[in-house]
């Protein structure tokens, strides 16, 4: 039931918003606070460059396959009680991977903080929307779509401020106060609910889709260690992914009730902004993870310079939904949209001319103007995603919409990590072929001496490996710019809704 059913007094809106928000604020610094301490996790659990995006990936693909099924469960337990599940699970979870000393146990618990987590997001949407007029539904949405932007501002300063002074583990713990502040002010001002029901569940469909999605992420994330599709491993579960695929495709035809409507993928607004916010969400999470090792590993930043660096990305993107959420309703959307794929193109762009010699103004610069054109991404794309839908639709939507979010995220995420692995050992490999003692200049710099051979060499290889490294970073920009601009022909598919909306028109049994 939602809070309005519940009739929740209007003095409590300001109580019941500002916890929303507080929960919100520890699931988006959760979001960002790790990727700065990447580096030291990884040499904490002793995993290797491919193996640590496992800590964000694990996270990302379990709030996944967790987040549509925030109805479901919701509807058979009470949104507040399944809200202070949520939180308190979260809040333990965070804990636990503060504590955790060897990367499964970082990963095991990190899949528990994205099922605990999965809710957070939806319920706060639906919540907000419920105590707040349709009138101020745009404005609401603008304010929470700012609050979560405080995890990337303050999630990487903060991050790389404690893992400096104190370690990365207090990245985790951090959420312990937060989370139960909000717990106790949700139990204080929200009102309890009654259940609606045991609505039915497409199990089949569900399942299928979950194993889809957490198969493919499999693979992705252990494609590179495995040697691809030399590995058997590999093999198994791209079939277990495509097989999964199939039932759920097969499922949702046939189903009387399948689990994602197929009368969703009618309304060319929806299906739109679905690939967009799988192309936002996979260029903005894909981006700040390879930033820390970038700056840390190559350019020799500490944990705070690179905290400290990728901040001003949250500033512009903070910014740039502020103005957004004021616009929407007298701009054009789709002119949005645009001005703010053409902001991100020139930041990637600007991006793919980094090089070793640069000091942090480029990063900083770049990092902003890349915040301001995804802040005006965001709230335009799920705006149009439910401008054109039927209210009956919007609770499937919205779970099929922040799953491909979180797919998005997670997919991005390990195709450039890859990408930049395998591009840096081909560039290595280039560079390093024209460096040995047959060569007369190299000849002529190692000299008679052994051990000024060894050492030279020893040199030499460490620094064609930071310019392969470099390389392949700006190539992920390089890619990501193009995929960029390709996105750009998609938003001719979108119609701008007249009034407050235009449903489409559709047969519903």
């Amino acid at each position: 039931m939602s809070v309005a059913d519940q009739g929740a007094p209007a003095p409590n809106r300001a109580a019941i918003t500002v916890c929303i928000m507080m929960a919100t604020v520890m699931n988006a610094i959760d979001a960002t606070i790790a990727n700065v301490a990447l580096p030291h996790i990884q040499g904490s659990v002793s995993a290797s460059a491919d193996q640590i995006t496992w800590v964000l990936t694990s996270y990302i693909i379990a709030s996944a396959i967790g987040t549509p099924l925030t109805g479901w469960i919701s509807g058979r337990i009470g949104v507040k009680r399944l809200y202070m599940i949520a939180v308190a699970g979260f809040t333990v979870a965070s804990m636990l991977c503060g504590l955790a000393t060897s990367l499964p146990e970082v990963v095991g618990f990190r899949l528990l903080q994205g099922l605990f987590g999965a809710p957070l997001i939806p319920l706060a949407q639906a919540m907000l929307l419920d105590i707040n007029p349709p009138e101020n539904h745009a404005r609401a949405m603008s304010l929470w779509g700012s609050t979560t932007l405080i995890g990337p501002i303050m999630g990487p300063t903060l991050g790389g401020w404690l893992t400096d002074n104190l370690s990365w583990r207090w990245c985790f713990y951090i959420n312990a106060p937060i989370g139960i502040l909000a717990l106790v002010g949700i139990w204080m001002f929200v009102a309890a609910d009654k259940p609606k029901g045991r609505a039915p569940l497409d199990f089949l469909g569900y399942g299928a889709l979950a194993l889809f999605a957490g198969s493919l992420q499999l693979m992705l994330d252990r494609g590179q260690g495995q040697d691809w599709f030399n590995s058997r491993e590999i093999w198994i579960e791209a079939i277990i992914a495509g097989t999964a695929l199939w039932v759920f495709l097969v499922q949702m035809a046939t189903s009387r009730r399948p689990f994602v409507n197929p009368i969703l993928f009618r309304d060319a607004n929806f299906v739109t902004a679905c690939g967009l916010i799988f192309f936002i969400n996979s260029l903005t999470m894909a981006v700040m993870s390879l930033a820390p090792p970038m700056l840390q590993g190559l350019m020799g930043y500490s944990v705070m310079q690179s905290g400290e660096a990728m901040a001003p990305r949250g500033v512009g993107s903070l910014i740039a939904m502020t103005i957004v959420g004021r616009l929407i309703g007298r701009v054009d959307i789709r002119l949005i949209l645009l001005i703010g794929l053409g902001i991100a193109a020139y930041a990637l762009w600007q991006m793919s001319m980094f090089d070793l010699s640069m000091d942090g103004r480029p990063v900083m610069l770049t990092g902003f103007v890349l915040g301001v054109g995804s802040g005006m991404l965001a709230v335009p794309a799920a705006a149009l995603a439910f401008a054109t839908l039927p209210a009956q639709f919007r609770p499937e939507g919205s779970s099929l919409f922040a799953l491909l979010r979180s797919l998005g995220a997670s997919i991005g995420i390990s195709v450039l990590q890859v990408s930049a692995i395998r591009n840096a050992q081909v560039m290595h490999a280039s560079l390093a072929s024209g460096i040995d003692a047959s060569n007369p200049v190299v000849g002529a710099a190692l000299g008679d001496s052994a051990a000024a051979h060894t050492g030279l060499l020893a040199q030499l290889d460490s620094e064609i490996g930071r310019q392969a490294m470099m390389v392949a970073y700006v190539d992920d920009y390089k890619l990501m710019f193009i995929i960029t601009l390709c996105c750009m022909p998609l938003l001719l598919l979108l119609r701008k809704p007249r009034g407050k909306g235009e449903p489409i028109h559709v047969d519903v049994e």
